[in-house]
C-alpha cells in the first residue's frame, strides 16, 4: 500500500481536472424508440452546448439525425425537453435559434412545418388518423403581454397549417392520443399554480374530422390540492397517469369513469414537471409496467403488475433513474450509481442483462479517488427532519493535515422544488479529490419525499431552505467530519438565492458562490419569463400584498447583515434570473467593501452549457475558495480579480 501524501486540505492535486471531466463529455437525455432504433438527444459542451438527436440501429451503429447547422432545443417554459418526435413520416425537431418545427422526412429531405418566429413548439406526439403533429405552442407575439399557451395541430406539409385544438388555460404540457386515435388527455394548470401544485388531467373525443368534443377533466383541477402528471395510454387504450392526492406521487388509472390506484407506496413516481417529456414508467405490455420510483433519494427500478397491483424492484447497479422507454423485450433508460456517469443502458427484460450504449462520460475514474455520498437525515424541529448527502475528502494519493480538518462546500440545489441524489457529479467530485468535504442538502421544499415535504417551503423560501442548509453544516461540523470555521455554500438559480440569503441571514458560513442567483425577489416577478412569474405567489406570498415579506427575505436589502467573501457567475443571455440580479447584489457588496467577485458569459443562458465556460467557473469557483481559506492551488489557474 502506497503511504499518502500529507497536504493541506483543499491544496491536493487531483487527477479529476475540468480538462478531464469536460474532454469528451456529453449531456444525455429524452430518449425514445422508434422501431427498434432508440434515439436521444445529446447536449454537447465543445460544440458550443449544441442539442443533436443521436440515433443507434440495433448493430450498433451510431450517427446524429440532424444536420450539423441545427440545434434540436425548444425554449418553451425556457426549460424546454420534447424538442422533437420520430414518427412513420420522419423525424420532427425544434431548431433553437428560430424555434421552428422542421421535418426531416425518410428520404432526408429537410423540411420547414412552421413559419411564425413568434412562437415556441414542444412535446410533440403524432396523429396519424389526421397525419398531422399535436404539440404544446407557446406565442410571443405580443409583446406587451405574456405568452400564451395552447395545443395545436401542425401539419406535416408544406402548408404550414396550424390549428388550435385546446385553448384558455395558462399552461399545458402533454398532449397524449389513444393507440386507436380516439382519444386525446392532456395537462393544464393556471397561475399562480406551478405543475407540481394543482394541475388537471383532461380527456377529449377526436372526430373524423380531427376536432375535439367532450372534453373533461378526470382527475385533478384548480381547486383539487392535486399535481397530476405524466399521462400514458396503455397498448389496450386505458389511460394511466400519476398523481400525488395520497401525498406521494403514485401510479393510477381510469377504469369505467373510475380512477384506481394502482400501486401505493411512500415513494415518488414522478419528478417536479420542470421541463417536458418526463417518462418514469413504460409499458411492457398490456397488463406489464416497467417504473422508476424514488425513496430517500434514491431511485429504483421495478416491474409494476397492473392486475395483481403487485411491484417487484429489478436489482441493478444504479441509484439514478430516468427518461425510460419500452420495445418488445427490451427498455431504455439512462441511469448511474456514486462511481459511475450517466449512461443509457440497454435492458433485455427475459434475460435480465444490461448494455452500455453511451456514456455521458467516458472517464474511467479511479475509483480510490471517487467520494461516495452517505445519507444523512436530522431533525431540525419537532416535526421536520433535513436530509442530505455528505461526501467526505477522498484522493488516493493525499491525506490531511493532523490536526486540520476539511472545509465544508454546502451545496443548495436549484429549484427550489428539486432535488439532489447520489448519482455520481462532476462538481462534487472536483472538490473533494481535492480535500473538500461536501454536503447537498434536499431542504424542506425537495422533491422526492412526499407532497407535504415539498410544501414546507410554502410562504417561507429563504427561511427554512436557510435554516435547514445552515443546521446541516452545524450538524456535520457538530461530528467533528469538517472544520466549522470554514464552512462553505454554494448554488444555482433558487441555489443560489438560498446562498445569499444564508449569508445574509446567518452567521454560518464565511463564504458564498452564486451561480445565476437571485438577489432581489420583487425585481424577479417582474423580468422573469411566463412560467415562473407567479412561482413567488406560494413560495413567498401575493404580490404586491405582501411586498414587505419580498424585501424581508431578498439579499439585496439585508446586505448590511453581509460580511463575507461571495462569487458570483452569471449567463448574460439568461431569461430566467436576468444579469441584473447578480449585477444588483454585486454592486451594492462593493460599495460596502466586501470582497467581491463577478465572471459573466457571452452566449450563455440559464445554466453553462459551453465547455470554456464551464472549466472557467469550476477553476475560479475554487481558487476564490483558497483565497478565502488559506490554501494553495495545486492547478494552475487564472487568478479571480476581486472587485
Amino acid at each position: 500500500m502506497i503511504e499518502k501524501q500529507k497536504a493541506p486540505f483543499g491544496s491536493w492535486r487531483s487527477s479529476i481536472t475540468t480538462d478531464l471531466l469536460l474532454g469528451d463529455s456529453v449531456g444525455l437525455g429524452e430518449l425514445s424508440v422508434f422501431d427498434d432504433d432508440v434515439y436521444w438527444i445529446e447536449m454537447r459542451p465543445q460544440e458550443k452546448g449544441r442539442y443533436v438527436v443521436v440515433k443507434q440501429v440495433p448493430d450498433g451503429q451510431k450517427r446524429d439525425v440532424i444536420p450539423a447547422e441545427f440545434n434540436a432545443r425548444t425554449r418553451v417554459h425556457e426549460y424546454g425537453g420534447g424538442s422533437y418526435l420520430i414518427t412513420e413520416k420522419g423525424l420532427v425537431f425544434t431548431n433553437f435559434s428560430d424555434q421552428a418545427l422542421y421535418l426531416i422526412d425518410i428520404d432526408n429531405n429537410c423540411l420547414k412545418l412552421t413559419n411564425n418566429e413568434a412562437c415556441r413548439y414542444a412535446d410533440m406526439i403524432y396523429d396519424k388518423n389526421n397525419e398531422r403533429l399535436i404539440c404544446v405552442r407557446e406565442d410571443h407575439s405580443n409583446e406587451n403581454h405574456e405568452a400564451i399557451n395552447t395545443i395545436v395541430s401542425v401539419a406535416l406539409s408544406r402548408s404550414k397549417d396550424e390549428q388550435i385544438l385546446v385553448e384558455g388555460a395558462d399552461f399545458y404540457s402533454n398532449p397524449r392520443i389513444s393507440h386507436d386515435g380516439k382519444q386525446l388527455c392532456w395537462i393544464s394548470w393556471n397561475h399562480p399554480n406551478m405543475p407540481w401544485d394543482n394541475t388537471c388531467l383532461s380527456l377529449a373525443e377526436v372526430t373524423n374530422e380531427g376536432e375535439l368534443k367532450n372534453i373533461v377533466c378526470i382527475a385533478g383541477g384548480d381547486d383539487k390540492n392535486e399535481a397530476v402528471c405524466q399521462p400514458l395510454w396503455s397498448p389496450n387504450n386505458t389511460l394511466y397517469f400519476i398523481s400525488d392526492r395520497n401525498n406521494w406521487w403514485n401510479l393510477y388509472r381510469i377504469i369505467n369513469n373510475n380512477i384506481e390506484c394502482i400501486i401505493e407506496m411512500d415513494a415518488e413516481f414522478s419528478v417536479p414537471q420542470w421541463s417536458f417529456r418526463e417518462c418514469n414508467y413504460t409499458f411492457i405490455n398490456t397488463d406489464t409496467i416497467q417504473a422508476i420510483y424514488r425513496k430517500n433519494g434514491i431511485a429504483y427500478l421495478a416491474t409494476i403488475n397492473v392486475n395483481e397491483k403487485t411491484i417487484q424492484p429489478i436489482e441493478l447497479p444504479y441509484t439514478d433513474f430516468e427518461s425510460i422507454v419500452c420495445s418488445g423485450n427490451k427498455s431504455w433508460f439512462l441511469a448511474a450509481s456514486p462511481t459511475e456517469f450517466s449512461s443509457i443502458i440497454e435492458y433485455d427484460i427475459d434475460k435480465h442483462q444490461t448494455k452500455i450504449l453511451c456514456k455521458a462520460n467516458n472517464l474511467n475514474l479511479d475509483k480510490k479517488s471517487i467520494s461516495i455520498g452517505e445519507s444523512v437525515s436530522f431533525p431540525v424541529d419537532k416535526k421536520n427532519n433535513v436530509h442530505a448527502f455528505f461526501y467526505h475528502p477522498q484522493n488516493e494519493h493525499f491525506t490531511g493535515l493532523d490536526n486540520e480538518k476539511p472545509p465544508l462546500i454546502v451545496v443548495s440545489h436549484g429549484g427550489p422544488t428539486g432535488e439532489s441524489h447520489n448519482g455520481i457529479k462532476m462538481v462534487v467530485q472536483f472538490f473533494t479529490s481535492r480535500g473538500f468535504a461536501v454536503l447537498d442538502v434536499n431542504y424542506g421544499g425537495s422533491s422526492g419525499y412526499g407532497r407535504t415535504y415539498r410544501q414546507r417551503l410554502n410562504g417561507q423560501w429563504g427561511i427554512v431552505d436557510v435554516n435547514d442548509c445552515s443546521k446541516a453544516a452545524l450538524h456535520v461540523a457538530e461530528q467533528g467530519w469538517v472544520d466549522k470555521d470554514r464552512l462553505a455554500i454554494r448554488g444555482g438559480s433558487a441555489g443560489g438565492f438560498t446562498t445569499l440569503a444564508a449569508l445574509a441571514f446567518t452567521d454560518v458560513f464565511k463564504a458564498g458562490a452564486s451561480h445565476y442567483g437571485i438577489s432581489d425577489l420583487e425585481v424577479m416577478t417582474k423580468d422573469t419569463h411566463k412560467f415562473e412569474s407567479r412561482y413567488l405567489d406560494s413560495l413567498i406570498g401575493a404580490y404586491p400584498e405582501e411586498l414587505e415579506r419580498y424585501k424581508e427575505r431578498s439579499p439585496l436589502f439585508s446586505v448590511d447583515r453581509l460580511s463575507c467573501p461571495v462569487i458570483f457567475f452569471q449567463g448574460l443571455e439568461d431569461k430566467i434570473v436576468l444579469p441584473n440580479q447578480a449585477e444588483m447584489m454585486v454592486n451594492a457588496l462593493k460599495e460596502k467593501g466586501i470582497p467581491v467577485a463577478y465572471i459573466a458569459y457571452e452566449g450563455e443562458q440559464h445554466g453553462f452549457r459551453q465547455a470554456k465556460n464551464i472549466k472557467r467557473t469550476l477553476e475560479a469557483e475554487l481558487y476564490f475558495y483558497s483565497t478565502i481559506f488559506n490554501f494553495e492551488c495545486a492547478d494552475k489557474i487564472e487568478a479571480v480579480k476581486f472587485l
